[in-house]
C-alpha cells in the first residue's frame, strides 16, 4: 500500500508548499468559497480598520486543506498588517510564544497552526496576551522569583486546527470569531481550478476542469494537486492540452477513480465487503485485517468515504452502504440482526455465487 497519496489534503513537500503560495487569493474579493465566513471576516475587518485597532482573535478549524492559512493570509494583507507564522509543536516553551509575540507591531496578525497541539504551559502564557495585551514571565524560582509584566502592542491572533475537540475551554472562549470550514461543492472548485489555470497558463477545453473538481474531494488543495498533475501528464503526453481524455488518463495513472477514490479507499471498502461481508465491523479489527494503523483509516480514509455516502458508523461498527455496493458491484440486501432490531448488510457475490444468510 502507498505510503504518500496523491489525494490526501497535506502538504507533500516545501515545494508544492511554494507552488501552492503561488495560487493563493491575497484579498476577499478573490477568495472563493467559504461565503458566510468571508461575509464575517469583511464586517470584522472593516469595522477593525474603522476604528483604528487589531481585528479579532479568530479561531478557524475544519479539515486540512480547505484555506485556513490562506484567510491568514488574506486577513493580514486587508487589515494592511505583517503576518506572523508559526505552529502549536513548534511552541514548545512559553520563551517561545513570548519570542513570537514581542516581534509583532501594531496590529499585526499572529498566526499558529495546529494550535490544538500547543502544550498547556504555552497556553498559560496566551490567556492574558489575548485578554489584557501582556505576558507575566516568572524570573528565577524559589525564595528569589519574582514576575516580570511584558506589555504587548495590539495584535490578532488566528488558530487554525484540525481538531478543534481538543482544545481547552478556556482557550476556545477567548476567541472572538469562531468558524467551521465546509467541504467545497464542485462548483466552487471548478472556479477555484479556472483561476489556477489562468495563473500556471494552461490550456484546457471544456469539461476537463469539470471532471477533476469532481474527484477532488471537496478540497482545494487536493484540486489544485491534481491540476498540476494533470497538466505534467498533458505536457508529455499530450502535447500540452488538458482534454477530458488526458484527465482521465492522467488520474488513472495516480489511480484516482471518477467518484475520487484512490488505492487505499478501495481497499478499505473492499476488505469490508470481502472479509467482513459488508460489516459490521470494529475499526481495530478492519486496521489488522488490512495490515494499517487504525488512527490512519480514521483520519485519512474515513472522511471521505461518509462525505461520499458509502460508509455508515454505527455503534457496532463500520457498515457499507448501498451507494457503496453498488460501487463495487456488490449485492445490498438489508436485513434485521441483533439487539434494538439494528440495521445489517449482508452481501453476495455474484462471481462466487455465495449464499447470504
Amino acid at each position: 500500500m502507498p505510503t504518500e497519496r496523491w489525494l490526501s489534503a497535506e502538504h507533500r513537500s516545501p515545494e508544492e508548499q511554494q507552488q501552492a503560495l503561488s495560487l493563493r487569493p491575497t484579498r476577499l474579493s478573490e477568495y472563493i468559497g467559504q461565503r458566510d465566513l468571508v461575509e464575517r471576516l469583511r464586517i470584522a475587518i472593516e469595522a477593525a480598520r474603522g476604528r483604528g485597532e487589531a481585528m479579532e482573535h479568530t479561531l478557524l478549524h475544519g479539515p486540512p486543506g480547505l484555506g485556513k492559512t490562506t484567510l491568514a493570509h488574506v486577513i493580514a494583507q486587508e487589515m494592511g498588517s505583517a503576518l506572523h507564522l508559526t505552529s502549536g509543536p513548534a511552541l514548545t516553551r512559553g520563551t517561545d510564544l513570548v519570542a513570537a509575540l514581542t516581534r509583532i507591531q501594531p496590529n499585526d496578525v499572529l498566526f499558529i497552526d495546529e494550535i490544538h497541539r500547543m502544550p498547556v504551559a504555552v497556553e498559560e502564557f496566551i490567556y492574558p496576551a489575548m485578554e489584557d495585551r501582556r505576558i507575566d514571565v516568572a524570573v528565577d524560582t524559589g525564595l528569589h522569583a519574582r514576575t516580570v509584566t511584558i506589555h504587548l502592542k495590539p495584535f490578532t491572533l488566528i488558530g487554525a486546527t484540525t481538531r478543534a475537540g481538543l482544545l481547552s475551554a478556556p482557550l476556545r472562549s477567548r476567541f472572538g470569531l469562531t468558524h467551521h470550514l465546509q467541504y467545497y461543492p464542485s462548483a466552487d472548485l471548478l472556479t477555484i481550478l479556472e483561476r489556477s489555470r489562468g495563473l500556471l497558463e494552461i490550456t484546457a477545453e471544456g469539461g476537463a476542469l469539470g471532471a477533476i473538481s469532481e474527484r477532488s474531494r471537496g478540497t482545494p488543495r487536493i484540486a489544485n494537486r491534481l491540476l498540476r498533475r494533470v497538466r505534467d501528464y498533458a505536457q508529455v503526453r499530450a502535447g500540452g492540452s488538458i482534454t477530458q481524455r488526458v484527465v482521465d488518463e492522467a488520474l488513472a495513472l495516480e489511480g484516482v477513480d471518477g467518484e475520487g477514490l484512490d488505492g487505499l479507499d478501495r481497499a478499505y471498502l473492499k476488505t469490508i465487503a470481502g472479509t467482513y461481508r459488508g460489516g459490521p465491523v470494529g475499526l481495530e479489527a478492519l486496521a489488522a485485517t488490512m495490515g494499517d494503523d487504525a488512527g490512519t483509516l480514521e483520519d485519512v480514509v474515513e472522511p471521505y468515504l461518509l462525505q461520499r455516502g458509502f460508509l455508515a458508523r454505527t455503534r457496532r461498527g463500520r457498515m457499507l452502504t448501498p451507494d457503496a455496493c453498488a460501487y463495487l458491484g456488490v449485492e445490498f440486501k438489508p436485513g434485521s440482526v441483533g439487539e434494538g432490531n439494528a440495521a445489517s448488510v449482508l452481501f453476495e457475490e455474484e462471481a462466487d455465487g455465495v449464499e447470504a444468510e
